[in-house]
């Protein structure tokens, strides 16, 4: 007998520990736009050198043993013929994969809000091509503005960085590019650094929301101390090509926007027909099963879970895709299977200065010795030994040599 086909949508933190751990009692395929796990929470490390961006990475061919992987996007579902249509990454290939148990876990997209501009002007972070995207976008700006010639209100706008979005990776990308404007930057650029300015826009009353008040606030301070600019309670209601306007009037130049405020749905989770809730998740019961239709599953941040509130985090993720993995193996045997409980392990953000917070159950820590911590937790996290060694070795070669300021 064949054993049965489980098809999984994704290569992300849910999709990523589910394969791993699913047993051979499954014929697994995967079907996703990126051919690698992306350990994201380091991933604002990368837009300005701090961590390479193959150290961050896992092929995912290699997550587990005879799986069979197509570069491929997800279009559409046919829940009768239990069918996933397809597409070719490459050449737009079309094809269908058949399926037994269809696991959904393609992530989400940016959310835009539907403000006028964004999608045109802004950057992202969500993929390593935005990190390059960033990083080449962040040398351009400095070079253009360093020519002789250019208009003094034309410099100063092209050195003016705004991140749009309190949460931890707007807050983290704010810090890791003023480490690298003051620790790198500065000694090719001296008087440009002078000019330059990160403006942090959060639309809601503090940054960092689901933080401690105390660590929000010593993260405010240390912003402000280093002359980031924060905004709170300022939506922002329409971005053109060199500017953000805020619902108050304000209007911020910019020579590179970050926008980072929260999550959508991908076309593909638009278009499934399954029961959605208000953010457009996939609704399931606490066993990660779709009601009514059978073995279709839905997990990470495309899902919604019935009953339950969780943020939408990597370690959310990460315990979904272990607990799936574990429930269809002991389905597999004909052994019962407990509903799903969450483990909340705690939050860190890096917020530059060798400072880092960590809000946890058993712990509050801010300042120095807290970034010791994030970073041997977030080392600890890292899937392969190989990168653990590689973003080891990207952490101290930055530190003695600088970050590398090149553009290619």
């Amino acid at each position: 007998m064949q054993p049965p086909r489980l098809v999984v949508l994704g290569t992300g933190f849910a999709a990523f520990n589910l394969v791993r751990r699913v047993s051979s009692d499954y014929s697994v395929t995967i079907v996703s736009p990126r051919n690698h796990f992306l350990f994201t929470p380091l991933l604002p490390s990368t837009t300005v050198g701090t961590v390479e961006f193959r150290s961050i990475i896992e092929p995912i061919r290699f997550a587990k043993k005879d799986c069979t992987f197509y570069h491929a996007f997800a279009e559409h579902l046919d829940l009768s013929l239990r069918q996933v249509g397809c597409r070719g990454v490459a050449e737009g290939d079309q094809f269908t994969v058949e399926y037994d148990t269809l696991v959904i876990a393609v992530g989400a997209v940016t959310n835009t809000f539907q403000v006028p501009g964004v999608a045109t002007h802004a950057h992202f972070l969500r993929e390593l091509n935005d990190a390059r995207s960033l990083r080449q976008h962040i040398i351009r700006a400095f070079e253009r503005a360093n020519l002789p010639g250019i208009p003094v209100a034309e410099r100063q706008r092209l050195v003016s960085f705004v991140v749009c979005g309190g949460g931890p990776t707007g807050v983290e990308f704010a810090a890791e590019l003023h480490d690298f404007l003051h620790e790198d930057l500065r000694r090719a650029y001296p008087l440009l650094v002078a000019e330059a300015g990160i403006t942090l826009v959060e639309a809601g009353k503090d940054v960092l929301s689901t933080f401690d008040k105390k660590l929000r606030d010593y993260a405010t301070a240390l912003f402000r101390r280093q002359q980031i600019h924060v905004l709170v309670g300022s939506p922002v209601v329409r971005v053109d090509s060199t500017s953000v306007h805020l619902n108050d009037g304000t209007v911020l130049p910019f020579g590179l926007l970050l926008w980072s405020t929260g999550n959508g749905p991908t076309s593909f989770v638009e278009g499934v027909p399954l029961e959605r809730d208000r953010q457009s998740r996939i609704l399931t019961d606490r066993y990660f099963r779709v009601p009514g239709v059978g073995n279709v599953y839905a997990l990470g941040d495309c899902s919604s879970v019935g009953g339950l509130s969780l943020p939408v985090t990597a370690q959310v993720a990460q315990q979904e895709g272990k607990y799936l993995a574990s429930a269809l193996n002991r389905l597999s045997r004909g052994q019962p299977v407990e509903p799903f409980q969450y483990r909340h392990l705690g939050m860190l953000a890096y917020i530059g200065a060798n400072r880092a917070l960590a809000d946890l159950e058993s712990f509050k820590g801010k300042g120095r010795a807290t970034w010791l911590f994030w970073r041997s937790a977030y080392l600890s996290r890292i899937v392969s030994v190989k990168n653990k060694v590689l973003v080891l070795f990207d952490w101290i070669k930055a530190q003695i040599f600088g970050r590398d300021i090149s553009q290619f």
